[in-house]
């Protein structure tokens, strides 16, 4: 019965996973289709979000994931939060300046960021197959940057690169934190990541019409709010490796929809580089996965 019970619980988180990916996925497209500085568009779905899991943190006051945060916790939670809000940014702003395609492939090589700054400031030295998967990775980002280079979205490249440090930064600090409440965290970085953008809605003034509106009324509550919720009740449930895999289908699903509604195309080097960055990420994941297992 108790078996039954915690593979009741991996489906459901593995579910979870699923659907946020999917929801992740929609980003792309949703940016695309907004008008407005991205920072912007950062600030306005956070506030969005930061209502939908407020909102979902209260209707589960009484669990015990739910416990009201401490001043201790203040600072590793700032420290995420900054790393998360730095990845949104960048990212967004990666989306507006290069192509869909190319700023999500090149920001999912976040694990491999992640294993090179926890030998930094963790002391956990990287195996060999996360050395493989650092030298594949800079091969598919030489072929996704060759193509930026002929299309002129460089800068949009390079953000889109710093974006995958930070989510890989985030995942080290979250590492350090291991006990935490990963809601709390998501609700904390989009109250950093709203307070930042509040300067930019003067100087970049949005302009307020039912596409972006609708647009960003869905990044707000499905993309990101709900997402985030998706997120932090599926990684309690499954390990981190098998969010990571299930997650894949996000940097495959997020071009395809952008290509349906804009006939934004992507180039057979982004394909190519994006495929090698996918296939040694999952990798050296897996491995690493095995290999703990084993021990």
């Amino acid at each position: 019965m108790e078996n039954i019970i915690h593979k009741e619980h991996r489906l459901a988180g593995q579910g979870a996973i699923l659907l946020c990916a999917l929801l992740w996925s929609t980003s792309g497209l949703f940016i695309k289709l907004v008008d407005w500085h991205p920072v912007v568009i950062c600030g306005s779905r956070s506030i969005l979000a930061i209502a939908v899991l407020l909102t979902l943190r209260r209707l589960s006051s009484g669990r015990k994931n739910s416990a009201p945060i401490t001043l201790k916790e203040i600072p590793a939670l700032a420290a995420c939060g900054l790393c998360y809000t730095a990845t949104m940014l960048f990212f967004v702003s990666a989306n507006k300046l290069t192509a869909s395609a190319n700023a999500i492939l090149l920001q999912y090589a976040a694990p491999v960021w992640a294993a090179l700054l926890a030998w930094f400031f963790l002391k956990e030295r990287p195996r060999w197959e996360n050395w493989c998967a650092l030298v594949l990775v800079s091969l598919g980002m030489f072929l996704v940057f060759s193509s930026g280079l002929a299309s002129g979205s460089m800068t949009g490249n390079i953000l889109a690169v710093i974006s995958g440090i930070a989510f890989g930064a985030n995942s080290v600090v979250l590492r350090a934190r291991k006990d935490g409440n990963p809601a709390d965290i998501l609700i904390f970085s989009h109250i950093i990541c709203a307070f930042f953008s509040l300067p930019f809605f003067f100087l970049h003034p949005p302009t307020f019409n039912v596409p972006n509106l609708l647009s960003i009324a869905f990044m707000g509550i499905f993309q990101i709010g709900m997402a985030s919720a998706l997120f932090a009740y599926g990684i309690k449930r499954i390990s981190a490796v098998q969010a990571m895999l299930t997650a894949a289908i996000e940097p495959v699903l997020n071009p395809l929809w952008v290509l349906l509604v804009t006939g934004e195309r992507t180039s057979p080097s982004v394909l190519a580089g994006g495929g090698i960055i996918l296939a040694a990420v999952i990798f050296s994941s897996t491995l690493s996965a095995l290999r703990r297992r084993n021990f």
